[in-house]
């Protein structure tokens, strides 16, 4: 398990985000300039919106320390490759979506680090971890943030071997995220049965309604429904790999997924039961 956590892991989340980074050009992170406003709404919902979300159902439910810091997690997590896959099933606005992805994976080496002290010395107290910003901030880049540049850069200097190992890595990733999340999950499981009926109702609940909140957030401000479709997607789907690599950063564990993954693991899951039913409904609409 040991092997499994500190290896099997972040190399996990690597190349998941590599499979994102090969996705996408230059011209996906230039696109924010021009399309501003529903870039700020869809990127200020992710940042703020979700993490508010989160700490009042957090408070309202009374969760305990670990768990407590658990959910703020997958808070924390912007969606990924699986919000671009979301949209484009949903026949959103699947270049905006790439571009939100692209920029807010990129800026969550400065954002999730400070988020994850705050939230691990607000629900942990004296029973807290340490966590260096700076050390948390590093190997987020190297999880996360290199492997997008390399990505990107194999995209840049060679568009064809980019397209032939693009399916390859996607592939590779969703089998990756699978894994991670039955290991997760499996590695908790007594404590997943014990708290299944607070964790899956909160988790399910938050979803919905941050998903019902970016379309409104879009509606207000007058983007298109194809627009808005995507502010909700990307609103309400977020990283369950990154959370449960973050949990495993933080806990200092080498044997088992600590209490703090469980969230993140049960996430992974129900994310979808909640993305569907919308797909669903967006494709109609």
């Amino acid at each position: 398990m040991d092997i499994l956590i500190n290896v099997v892991l972040p190399l996990s989340l690597a190349v998941i985000m590599l499979s994102l980074g090969i996705g996408l050009t230059l011209s996906d992170f230039a696109r924010v300039a021009r399309r501003p406003k529903a870039f700020a709404i869809g990127f200020l919902a992710q940042v703020i919106l979700v993490p508010l979300a989160a700490y009042i159902v957090v408070t309202t439910l009374g969760l305990p320390g670990e768990l407590a810091v658990g959910f703020m997690l997958i808070s924390f997590c912007p969606g990924g490759v699986t919000t671009n896959i979301i949209t484009k099933l949903a026949r959103g606005d699947v270049a905006l979506s790439v571009s939100l992805t692209a920029v807010v994976s990129v800026l969550s080496i400065l954002t999730v680090p400070v988020l994850v002290a705050w939230a691990v010395t607000t629900f942990m107290k004296e029973n807290a971890p340490d966590v260096s910003v700076t050390s948390l901030a590093f190997a987020m880049f190297l999880i996360t943030t290199l492997p997008v540049a390399i990505g990107v850069t194999i995209r840049h200097l060679s568009p064809r071997t980019a397209d032939r190992i693009e399916p390859v890595l996607s592939m590779l990733a969703t089998l990756l995220f699978a894994v991670i999340v039955v290991a997760a999950v499996a590695g908790n499981w007594r404590f997943f049965i014990e708290n299944l009926s607070t964790l899956g109702p909160a988790l399910i609940a938050l979803n919905l309604a941050l998903m019902l909140v970016g379309l409104a957030l879009a509606a207000l401000a007058g983007l298109a429904w194809e627009t808005a479709k995507t502010v909700s997607i990307e609103t309400g789907i977020q990283n369950a790999t990154l959370g449960i690599t973050l949990a495993a950063l933080i806990s200092g564990q080498t044997e088992g997924f600590s209490t703090m993954a469980l969230p993140s693991a049960v996430y992974g899951v129900t994310m979808y039961l909640v993305a569907l039913p919308f797909v669903a409904w967006f494709r109609r609409s």
